[in-house]
């Protein structure tokens, strides 16, 4: 069985629990370093980026987490965790910072504030799942090592709204927020791939 941590301090940590517990893991709310121990990945969930990335200092665990990401340790962020992951923050605040393990630069509330929210589908592979997009990043530039998992078309034509550098993971919407469990399926066979 697969142990996957959910960053518990702020965001839509209850919702990617239950998605992740309905494909069997085992799941472990980070809320202080000691909780990384023995994980086999993390997920970085939807919320407010500067308030996470403050609780992550006031936590202890930006360093601790920040080691295990350099060193390969897969890690999925969606909404404000792609944020958190992208090398560049297009509008982001002075003080923001980031565990740079995505070459993508993302715009901060990219398709609008969250009156603009919107649900549109969303091509990942084979499939079409639903995308949930609330004060979602938009991502603007992505490098050649980045890998385009899923994309969707918002009136201006394909765009990225999901990507893959290495072990780390970058989604531009909320699959949390739908009763659709493939996303986070692949991030779980992805760790049973490494683990092999």
């Amino acid at each position: 069985m697969r142990r996957v941590g959910v960053l518990a301090l702020q965001g839509d940590v209850r919702e990617h629990i239950a998605m992740l517990e309905t494909l069997g893991a085992s799941v472990i709310k980070v809320r202080r370093a000691s909780d990384l121990e023995n994980l086999d990945g993390l997920i970085i969930p939807g919320g407010e980026s500067t308030t996470i990335s403050h609780l992550l200092d006031t936590s202890g665990v930006r360093e601790p987490l920040r080691d295990l990401i350099v060193g390969g340790f897969p890690v999925l962020g969606t909404c404000a965790g792609l944020i958190m992951l992208a090398n560049e923050v297009l509008d982001g605040r002075a003080d923001q910072w980031s565990f740079e393990a995505l070459d993508v630069a993302v715009r901060r509330n990219g398709y609008g504030r969250q009156i603009a929210s919107f649900e549109t589908p969303v091509i990942l592979g084979n499939d079409v799942v639903p995308g949930v997009f609330i004060r979602a990043p938009r991502i603007e530039r992505w490098g050649e090592e980045v890998e385009v998992i899923a994309w969707h078309d918002h009136g201006e034509g394909p765009h990225p709204v999901l990507v893959r550098q290495g072990a780390a993971w970058g989604c531009s919407f909320h699959p949390e927020l739908t009763n659709n469990v493939v996303l986070h399926g692949l991030f779980l066979d992805a760790l049973a791939e490494a683990l092999r």
